[in-house]
């Protein structure tokens, strides 16, 4: 085994204290993502939707990794491991991983509305109205939203393609276009699950679930993998 690619989403980060979006203390359950993850949104209350993202993006600089996202870290000492994420956090970054592809954005990112090539990062949390690009364009959070192409997603099923294992963590395998990614793993390659509510739509016929959170199932597999390498 050569290339480890790890598919995680919400529930990777739920640990260490990032709120997710479709579980039963949801933030879609208390706001409508019309509102508030759409480009109409933004063009209807951009202060809404600013006021969202700062509240997230403030939030994000408070908290840590968790033992899963270090786990991940660890196992690149010995395997080449990419991680695509649907998270929008820098957690896997600040554990140490150093392969990580974004589908859905990134918080502490902004990009002018006049010209996307125009990306910045952030070191605060608050964004305003009124804070402009280079070009003098207002800048928005750096997060595809709903009704939004994921740029990211042909690279991340090209490196699904190649994978000698895929794990998923920590999604339910219910947001599109991500939820397709574990089609394209090949023939015969071993699918990991790791998630405490696991019920995969997949009739995928190496699949194994390991129906633990992130922070104690990754951790446990990873060391699982680690023993055993060839001596």
């Amino acid at each position: 085994m050569k290339q480890i690619v790890v598919l995680t989403g919400a529930g990777m980060s739920a640990e260490s204290g990032i709120k997710t979006f479709r579980d039963d203390d949801g933030l879609w359950r208390s706001h409508r993502f019309e509102d508030l993850a759409t480009p109409e949104a933004w063009q209807r209350n951009p202060q809404l939707v600013l006021d969202f993202y700062n509240e997230r993006r403030k939030q994000l600089f408070e908290v840590a990794p968790n033992a899963g996202h270090i786990a991940l870290a660890k196992l690149e000492n010995s395997f080449d491991v990419q991680i695509v994420t649907q998270n929008v956090d820098d957690l896997h970054e600040r554990a140490g991983s150093k392969n990580v592809l974004h589908l859905h954005g990134e918080l502490k990112k902004v990009r002018s509305t006049t010209n996307p090539s125009l990306v910045y990062t952030m070191d605060h949390w608050e964004l305003k109205l009124g804070d402009v690009c280079a070009e003098g364009g207002q800048l928005r959070p750096h997060i595809v939203w709903f009704g939004e192409a994921v740029p990211n997603i042909g690279q991340a099923i090209s490196l699904v393609k190649k994978a000698d294992l895929l794990l998923v963590i920590g999604t339910s395998l219910q947001v599109y276009p991500a939820a397709s990614l574990i089609g394209y793993a090949p023939h015969g390659v071993p699918v990991v699950l790791i998630d405490p509510k696991a019920s995969p739509a997949t009739h995928h016929l190496n699949l194994r679930i390991i129906r633990q959170t992130a922070a104690v199932g990754v951790p446990v597999f990873v060391d699982e993998l680690l023993h055993n390498l060839p001596a």
